[in-house]
C-alpha cells in the first residue's frame, strides 16, 4: 500500500515533557453515532459509562457495577438494550433462508419460540450470536449481538435469489431481569405472560403499545425482554410505564452485568467469540446447537464437519485466577485479553473475559487455550497487565482450569 503519510521517524517532533495517559478517557457523545430509542430515559438515571455496540451508544453501568450485580441477584433490574438491533426476515422463502443462516435445525423452532443461535461464515467462524424469535410462520427476528448481520443477510439474499425481505425494523427491547422480574411482569401483563416457558414469546398490548415479550435475557437470572413496536415513537412511554410498575418492587436501572454473565459462562461477541472462532471451539458442539446431521444445508456446514473430524486445536475453558481482585469487566479494567502461558512459559492462549466474583470471592474468567492446556486442573500462568506492550512480569498470576459455568451449570435459575 502506498504511504500517504510520513513515517513516524520522519516527523519532526519538538522535545517536551512525556505525555500524560488519561486513565478514564471520555466517550464522545455526538450525532454521528446512533442512540437507543431509550437513550434519554436511561441517561436520566445517571449513566456513568457508555460503550458503542452496533454503532449505538450502550449504557454499561450507572456508577457502581458491584451494587448493580447485587441488585440483579436480589431484586429486579431494568436494562436499556435498544442496541440489540432487530433484523426481520419475511417472505415466501423466509424459513428456508433463515434456516440456511444458522447451524440449528429450525424445523424444531415453533411459532412463538425463541432460540439462541450462531450465524456462521463459510469457514465456520461466528458472525453473530443473536436470539432468534419466530414471531410468525414466515416472520423471523434476529435480536443482534455486535456485528452487521443485516448487511450479511441482505447480501446472501440478493446473491442467492431468495424471495425474502431483510430489513431492520423499528422494534427495540428493554430487559427486566432478576428474581423479582416475574412479579413485575405479572403486574404489567398478567400471570399468563409471566409464567410462559423459558425461551418462548407472547404478543401483547400495553397502554395501546404493541409489544412482544420473551422469556430471555443476558443475565442467567429469571428475566424477560420487552420488544416495543414503533420504538422511535413510544420508547419513552414504555420506559416510564415499566419504571412506574417497578417502583413497588424497588426496580433499579443497570447495565449488562458482566460479573453474572461470566459466572454463567455466557459468551460476549467480540471477546469470547469472533469471526476467528467457531462454535465447536467455544463449547457449543451440542447437536441441538450445531446440527451437522440435519438434511438442510447452512453456511459453514462443510467447514464445521471438517473441523469436527480433524479435532480441535484450542477450546474455551473456565479459569480461576489468583492474586488481587480484578475489576468487573465493564468498568474499563480489562482493556486487552490477558496472555496465558503454560508451565514452560510458552504462550498457549488468552483470557477473553475475567472479573472478580463477589459471591464466589475469587477471580474467574473464560480463556481460549491450546488443547493440551484444557484438562481440568491444568496449572497456567496469566499476565493480567494492562496490555500496553509491557513485558511478562507486569502482573503475573497463577491460574487453574476449572469447570464452567461457575454458577448454576444446568441453568435452573433462569428457567424457574
Amino acid at each position: 500500500m502506498t504511504d500517504v503519510l510520513p513515517s513516524r521517524a520522519a516527523v519532526d517532533i519538538a522535545p517536551g515533557p512525556a505525555p500524560t495517559v488519561v486513565t478514564d478517557p471520555a466517550v464522545l457523545l455526538y450525532p454521528r453515532l446512533r442512540k437507543s430509542p431509550y437513550f434519554w430515559k436511561s441517561r436520566a438515571h445517571g449513566v456513568a459509562m457508555y460503550s458503542v455496540y452496533n454503532h449505538t451508544y450502550h449504557p454499561r453501568h450507572y456508577g457502581d457495577p458491584v451494587a448493580e450485580y447485587w441488585a440483579l441477584l436480589e431484586g429486579v433490574t431494568l436494562w436499556d438494550v435498544g442496541v440489540e438491533r432487530q433484523i426481520e426476515i419475511t417472505g415466501p422463502d423466509a424459513f428456508a433462508f433463515t434456516n440456511m443462516l444458522v447451524p440449528r435445525d429450525l424445523t424444531k423452532c415453533a411459532v412463538g419460540q425463541c432460540k439462541y443461535v450462531f450465524i456462521t461464515a463459510p469457514d465456520g467462524g461466528i458472525i453473530n450470536d443473536p436470539v432468534l424469535l419466530r414471531v410468525e410462520s414466515d416472520r423471523f427476528w434476529l435480536s443482534l449481538a455486535d456485528s452487521d448481520v443485516g448487511l450479511w443477510a441482505t447480501g446472501l439474499a440478493h446473491a442467492g435469489g431468495w424471495d425474502v425481505s431483510v430489513r431492520e425494523i423499528d422494534v427495540a427491547p428493554v430487559q427486566v431481569q432478576g428474581p423479582k422480574a416475574k412479579a413485575l411482569v405479572t403486574d404489567l401483563f398478567g400471570a399468563d405472560v409471566a409464567e410462559m416457558p423459558y425461551y418462548h414469546l407472547r404478543h401483547a398490548v400495553l397502554d395501546d403499545m404493541e409489544v412482544v415479550i420473551s422469556r430471555t435475557g443476558y443475565s442467567a437470572e429469571i428475566g424477560y425482554e420487552i420488544y416495543l413496536h414503533h420504538a422511535t415513537r413510544d420508547a419513552g412511554k414504555l420506559w416510564d410505564r415499566v419504571w412506574e410498575a417497578g417502583l413497588p418492587h424497588d426496580l433499579r436501572p443497570i447495565g449488562p452485568c458482566h460479573i453474572r454473565r461470566i459466572e454463567g459462562g455466557m459468551l460476549a461477541y467480540g471477546c469470547d467469540i469472533t469471526l476467528d472462532t467457531n462454535p465447536l471451539e467455544v463449547g457449543y458442539d451440542y447437536t441441538w446447537m450445531v446440527d451437522l446431521d440435519q438434511e438442510a444445508d447452512f453456511v459453514g456446514k462443510d467447514a464445521l464437519i471438517r473441523a469436527k473430524q480433524r479435532g480441535l486445536d484450542r477450546s474455551l475453558v473456565g479459569v480461576e485466577i489468583g492474586g488481587a481482585q480484578l475489576g468487573t469487566f465493564n468498568d474499563g479494567s480489562m482493556i486487552e485479553p490477558f496472555t496465558v502461558r503454560d508451565g514452560s512459559g510458552a504462550v498457549v492462549g488468552s483470557v477473553t473475559s475475567a472479573c472478580w466474583s463477589p459471591r464466589l470471592e475469587r477471580n474467574i474468567g473464560l480463556a481460549m487455550v491450546a488443547t493440551p492446556s484444557t484438562p481440568l486442573g491444568t496449572a497456567l500462568v496469566v499476565d493480567a497487565g494492562a496490555g500496553d506492550g509491557g513485558t511478562l512480569g507486569r502482573d503475573v498470576r497463577e491460574a487453574v482450569v476449572v469447570e464452567k459455568p461457575f454458577v448454576d451449570p444446568r441453568k435452573q435459575t433462569p428457567k424457574g
